[in-house]
């Protein structure tokens, strides 16, 4: 294990008689990570868990899933391209999404049979049931059989995720008009889907049921999708769902969505313009699990959003609590999740750990992947320093015309005075995997040159960082965004 240096003994919750020394509640990707962490570190864990299956019901309704189908709609796009005959002799009406999906109980087998495995050979207790805060450090499960148990430690870690959110002006019946977890339960795939937002769960959608041959039209109130993203990776991914037949809409706001009885659903917006598609999905955010917690026991008041507020640490204004994952917000990713409940953990046995996340990668499994870390474009020329912008088209390297899928772009961010690499940006295949060697350069402090001497693999998508970066050299600096503005 990595040696952690002690840091100042943090706030515990004072409980008599604690039956453990650490209560975990969710068995989400935060919720796992963080007891593992605590059992590793000598601690007498327990982990409270609603859900049947370990892993989080996030997890199991929507990323393993979506992921699932994904994969297949990445097959079939790339029989189309690698052989054209068969792929025009397969047809996609009589699909099912069962069908696609029909190595999903493997995976969640495999998933689920992993994660208890890792509890239980790290000895963390498993209670299932219902957890509701009693008092600082005592949580009592409302158990499956109708019993309670109480138990009580001097730390506690929230980690109970989020589910759909669903606005009053939506009228999800989960058959015409569906959410992001009830989408996977239809049995065919819909001539045409009508996808409201476009965040990180509907860009995703979007782009797997469009490659399926579905008729999709994003609605998004904003100006561009996942827009944390930087500009040319949504500008990008906007191009390549467009070229491929989808259509977005932005600045958009929904008047009425209506189901006519028969097999069309009308959605209205306030421009005027009616879609009418044989589905609408709605993906406009999650909300967070924190009902009937108990938290007003703690004296914890939820931000204007429904998330609980914490500090650096993830500790909330309750002696002893902590909260990780969804219910803190954004970026509300399963990478950043397991890291979150990891370093909670980490904290309440008084070990110092990061507090920041620049160099933690975001994947977004659209189709074109995207993915990035580090500082964008427009967070470094905030900063008020002059940097250089080093840019590589996929269609520039072998291996992108060898896969038939030269639609990708990787671009470096440096500082101008050092060339040291600030951030790296990626969209196109693989962007989820490669972005990795950006992550490990950046925590390496390398600079560009040091990019443009490494031996690459050939043919590789890898190259484009060695392409990008004797671009970055070769074009003029980048000025910081106020002396750009005068």
């Amino acid at each position: 294990m990595t040696e952690h240096q002690p840091v100042e003994p943090p706030a515990s919750a004072h409980v008599d008689d604690p039956t453990h020394d650490l209560i975990v509640i969710g068995a989400g990707p935060a919720g796992q990570k963080a007891a593992i962490q605590g059992a590793k570190s000598g601690l007498r864990v327990v982990v409270v868990e609603r859900e049947r299956q370990i892993g989080g019901a996030c997890v199991y309704r929507g990323t393993i899933p979506s992921k699932t189908l994904r994969e297949a709609a990445l097959a079939l796009s790339q029989l189309r391209v690698r052989a054209p005959l068969v792929a025009r002799q397969a047809s996609m009406e009589d699909v099912t999404v069962p069908t696609l999906l029909n190595r999903l109980e493997a995976v969640y087998e495999a998933h689920g049979r992993f994660l208890s495995d890792q509890l239980e050979r790290n000895r963390v207790q498993v209670q299932r049931g219902r957890a509701r805060f009693v008092g600082p450090g005592r949580v009592d499960v409302g158990t499956l059989s109708g019993g309670t148990i109480e138990l009580r430690a001097p730390h506690v870690i929230i980690a109970t995720g989020s589910r759909p959110r669903t606005p009053p002006e939506v009228p999800i019946d989960h058959e015409h008009v569906l959410d992001s977890d009830s989408l996977l339960s239809i049995a065919y795939l819909p001539a045409s889907l009508v996808v409201l937002g476009a965040g990180v769960i509907a860009s995703e959608y979007a782009s797997v049921f469009q490659q399926l041959g579905v008729e999709v039209t994003i609605v998004d109130r904003g100006p561009r999708p996942v827009s944390f993203m930087d500009p040319e990776l949504s500008d990008g991914f906007v191009a390549a769902f467009e070229a491929a037949g989808g259509r977005y809409l932005s600045h958009q706001h929904i008047e009425s969505i209506e189901f006519d009885g028969v097999a069309t659903v009308h959605t209205r917006l306030r421009s005027g313009e009616v879609i009418e598609s044989e589905k609408v999905v709605c993906a406009l955010g999650r909300v967070a699990n924190v009902e009937r917690l108990g938290l007003e026991t703690l004296g914890i008041t939820l931000t204007r959003r429904g998330h609980i507020p914490v500090d650096e640490h993830y500790r909330t204004t309750a002696p002893g609590t902590y909260a990780v994952g969804d219910v803190i917000g954004f970026p509300a990713l399963a990478s950043t999740s397991m890291e979150q409940g990891r370093r909670a953990a980490l904290h309440a046995l008084g070990h110092a750990a990061p507090t920041d996340f620049n160099v933690v990668p975001i994947g977004i499994y659209t189709i074109p992947e995207m993915s990035s870390v580090g500082l964008s474009e427009a967070q470094a020329r905030a900063d008020g320093r002059p940097i250089r912008v080093g840019r590589a088209g996929y269609e520039e390297v072998s291996r992108a015309h060898i896969q038939g899928d030269t639609h990708g772009l990787l671009k470096l961010i440096a500082d101008a005075e050092t060339d040291v690499l600030l951030g790296v940006h990626i969209i196109g295949a693989g962007a989820a995997e490669l972005v990795h060697l950006g992550q490990v350069a950046l925590m390496a402090g390398w600079c560009l040159d040091q990019l443009i001497e490494t031996t690459f693999n050939f043919p590789t998508l890898a190259e484009c960082y060695r392409v990008a970066a004797f671009d970055g050299l070769n074009r003029p600096i980048v000025l910081p965004a106020e002396a750009a503005a005068k």
